[in-house]
């Protein structure tokens, strides 16, 4: 199923906010780097674009103008590009291994007292987001230790 565009940047802000940002997935996942990469770039590429956009008319002057647009652009969809890419993420299904982990976590948080449903057959990163986020916040610590 297709997903317009503004809804796969939607989601991947949700999986943004949803993932656990903790030292002990950075190794085992690529979102800790891409979420850190993206609200760097949500702050910082609007004012380089600017600057980029000011300095090259002022320097260059308005026959610059359509490269000024470009390389302003260019710098705004930094940003976008992040989002996309763990909206997409979010909606990928876990491979059988992760799966087979996933499962065995769940089943290992429930036994010590987690109370939710497993969301379904086929998980998919947000799920995943939504369980490790429950480890890290309703488990004890030394779970979430025995666990990494």
């Amino acid at each position: 199923m297709q997903k317009s565009v503004m809804s796969q940047l939607q989601a991947g802000r949700e999986y943004a906010k949803k993932w656990p940002m903790r030292k002990e997935l950075a190794p085992l996942f690529n979102e800790f780097k891409v979420i850190k990469a993206t609200e760097l770039a949500i702050t910082v590429m609007p004012i380089l674009a600017m600057l980029t956009l000011f300095f090259q008319l002022n320097y260059l002057g308005p026959d610059f103008l359509p490269q000024a647009i470009a390389s302003a652009l260019f710098f705004l969809s930094l940003p976008l590009q992040g989002l996309f890419w763990l909206g997409k993420r979010s909606q990928t299904e876990l491979e059988p291994s992760m799966q087979k982990w996933y499962n065995e976590l769940y089943s290992k948080m429930v036994a010590n007292g987690y109370q939710a449903q497993l969301s379904e057959n086929k998980p998919r990163y947000m799920e995943l987001a939504h369980l490790l986020k429950d480890m890290f916040d309703k488990m004890d610590k030394a779970f979430t230790k025995d666990q990494f």
